[in-house]
Order: structure tokens, then sequence, then C-alpha cells
């Protein structure tokens, strides 16, 4: 008896001092890799765009042939979110990140032996539904290492690589263009780039952070710290349907698709309107798309930080994140009433600048999927969410086109983002996250 007495004390204290110990910090190298694969997957996104020009005198194509192979990608992209999702949910998202990576980065090294317009959009087409599961893959994985205080910030960790891949990757491509006179070694750069991003996450990812090496007691006891289940054990736990309220769903649909209406609205017109509405000249739109895509990323990193420190002092999940989302659509759509009125070019990119540092508060909602969904339906959810952000993506520049011929050039379009901006704080609101500490922890 006393002997085991002994030995429940010795456990105890085994125990007491592993929590003790400096927690390892194994999950923030988890998402500095995810942060990783997002800016280069946004580098080779925009890599097409940036050679188009010469690619087209190349392969003399016509521009409606351009416009097929630029929008190629999102058809597969868009079509896979969700069996994307249903992957990462069966098979876990290491394997699902190792593979769409090594494939994607071959699929980038592919397009550089192009020959013609249809084998380009070939590999286009193969490079979206490569890379259609990232951005889910990253919901599972903050569903499965991160505590709920953290998860904002490894939310903002992930999606900022969006507009900092975005604002980075123009450079990059044509300085490699530039450098090595060569489109094609430079997509191959690019590529083979990937494949070792594709090695490197296969080697130090995982899905049961008990299963990593390098985690030592005290940081597991942080990823699971509150929670009745660790999280690896609850994903393997079948839930009903969907797993996740109707009014939530609908509401981070709205607020996704609302939130990408603007976004990428900014990214694919955001050059023309520094062209032909404010007089910038081809260096002028470089280094203001630049400033603006940065000041998103910046800000994206700032709301997500914001949110968990006001979560860590007390403040209700719902309150925080939904308070913070509902700001950041105010802003943007102040700011869209506003533009038409600015006569000095320089002052509305500030203002854009503005608008995209907040508007990246948006990265929150990757935090969301993990808060709301059953812990074996995160990957699916994900999936579901970032669909609705395509569906955005692809039909914000034919609208926006539409605009700018039949209803008065450029106020119109503004006056379109203001709108769904509005929309956005509609979704947000909708959301009902302050009973997920509870149900989700």
């Amino acid at each position: 008896m006393a002997q085991a007495q002994t030995a429940v004390l010795q456990a105890a204290r085994s125990a007491d001092k592993a929590v003790a110990l400096k927690a390892s910090n194994v999950r923030w190298r988890i998402f500095a890799i995810i942060f990783a694969l997002t800016v280069i997957n946004l580098i080779d996104r925009v890599s097409l765009s940036i050679a188009m020009p010469t690619i087209a005198a190349e392969f003399e194509l016509s521009p409606s042939m351009q416009g097929l192979i630029l929008s190629s990608f999102f058809w597969a992209y868009a079509l896979l979110q969700i069996p994307g999702g249903w992957l990462i949910d069966r098979f876990g998202p290491r394997r699902v990140i190792g593979w769409s990576t090594g494939l994607w980065g071959a699929f980038q090294t592919l397009a550089a032996f192009a020959t013609g317009g249809l084998s380009l959009m070939f590999a286009r087409v193969a490079l979206g539904a490569a890379e259609a599961p990232l951005f889910p893959s990253g919901g599972k994985l903050n569903s499965l290492w991160l505590g709920p205080s953290e998860r904002s910030r490894g939310a903002v960790l992930m999606d900022c690589g969006g507009p900092l891949g975005a604002a980075l990757g123009g450079l990059i491509i044509a300085y490699l263009i530039a450098v090595l006179g060569s489109w094609r070694i430079a997509f191959f750069v690019a590529g083979i780039a990937t494949l070792a991003m594709a090695w490197l996450a296969w080697h130090y990812l995982r899905d049961n952070p008990a299963e990593h090496a390098s985690v030592n007691a005290a940081e597991l006891e942080q990823i699971n710290g509150g929670r009745a289940v660790p999280a690896a054990e609850a994903a393997q736990q079948q839930a009903k349907g969907l797993g996740i309220a109707p009014r939530s769903l609908t509401g981070i649909l709205l607020g996704r698709a609302s939130w990408a209406m603007v976004f990428f609205g900014l990214l694919t017109w955001g050059p023309s309107y520094l062209a032909h509405a404010r007089g910038f000249d081809i260096k002028g739109i470089g280094a203001a798309t630049f400033i603006i895509f940065l000041c998103g990323a910046l800000g994206s990193l700032v709301g997500g930080f914001l949110c968990d420190m006001l979560i860590r002092k007390g403040v209700r999940r719902g309150l925080a994140a939904k308070g913070l989302l509902t700001f950041s659509g105010l802003v943007a759509l102040c700011a869209f009433l506003l533009l038409p009125g600015l006569s000095n070019a320089y002052a509305a990119v500030a203002l854009l600048s503005l608008t995209a540092f907040f508007l990246m508060w948006g990265s929150l909602y990757w935090s969301f999927p993990a808060l709301l969904a059953a812990p074996s339906r995160v990957g699916l959810i994900g999936g579901v969410m970032n669909l609705a952000g395509s569906l955005g993506g692809i039909v914000v520049p034919i609208l926006v086109g539409v605009l700018l011929q039949h209803l008065g050039g450029y106020p119109a379009v503004l006056g379109f983002f203001a709108l769904c901006s509005a929309l956005f704080i509609v979704g947000t609101l909708l959301i009902a996250l302050d009973k997920t500490e509870v149900n989700h922890g």
C-alpha cells in the first residue's frame, strides 16, 4: 500500500515538473511553415499574370485566350474545395499538405515547358486543383495544435501570407524574368522552391501533437489545456451532417464571400483603378500595389494578436472577434464611400492602404472552422468556407467589368465594394461564437 502511494506521489510530481518546464514552441513552427506555404501559394498564382505579356507574345494568344488561361486556375480550385476538405478530415492535414504541395510544385515546374495556350491552361487548372486544400488544411491544424486562446493568432499567421505573397509575388517573378531572361526559367525556379517546401512540410508537420518528437509535456498541456478530450482524439469522433449550426454556417458563407469580393476586387482591378482613375504609371502602380498589400499583411497580424489579447483579458470571444470584424467592415465601408471625393492620388493610396490594413482583420475567419464545427468536420467546413471565398473571387472581376462598362465607371465600382463591406458586417453578426468555448474549446 505504501509503495502504491509513493508511486502515485512520484507520478504527480513528475506531472507538475513537466508543466513547470518551459513549453516548447513546435506549434508556432508549424504555423511558420503554413505561413511560408501561403506566401509561395500566392507567388505561384500571380506568376502567370506577371509573365502573361511575354507569354502572349510568344504563343500569339488572343485577349480572349489570355483571359481563359488567367481564370482557369480558379475553376479547379473552387471545384475541389469541398472534396479537399473531406480528404483533410479523412486522411489528416499532413498527408494532404505534403501531397498537394508536391503536386502544385510539379505543375508549376511543368508550366515552364508549355508549348502553347492549351498546355499552359492544363498546367494552370492542375495547379488550382493541387493548391485547393492548403487553406482548409491550415484551419484543421488550427483545431489540432492550438488552444482557444491562440487560435486567432494561428489563423492570421496563415492568412496574412496571402496579401504578402501578392505584394512580393510581382516583384520576385518580375525580377527573376529580368535577371534570368526567361519566363520559363522563372517558373521552373518557383516550382523547385515549392517542391522543397513540400519536403519540409512532410518532414515536420504532424496531425497529432503528441506524436511530434519535439513537443514537450508543457507544450502538450498548453495545446490540450481545458479540453475534456485531446483535439486529435476528438477529430476521430464522427459527427452528424456538417457538424455546424445553420445560422453560423450562413454567416461565415455570407461574410467570407462578401469579404472576398472586396479583397479579390482590389487584387484584380486595383492596378487598373490606380492607372485610369488616379493616373499612375507602371512603376507607380507597382509601388502602390506593394504598399497596399503589405499594409494588408501587417493588418492581418495585428487583428489576430489583438483578438487573442482581448480574450486573454476576459473579453468574450464573440464580442472580441465580432467586434473587431465589424469595425474592419465599417472602416472599409466608409473608405469606399470617401474615395470618389478624394482628388489627391497619394491620399487615395493612403486610404486604400488603411482599408487593406483593417480589411485583412477578416483573416480571423480562419479561426472559425475550428471553433464552430465539430472536430471531425473542421476540414470540410474550412473547404466550404473557402469555396464561398473562391466563388466571390471568380464573380467579382466580371461584375466590376460590367459596372465599369454600363454604370459610370469607378464610382459605381467603389459603391459596390461599400455594399460588399456592409454584407460582410451582416454575415459576421450572424455567427454565434459565445458557445464555442464550451463546445469546441
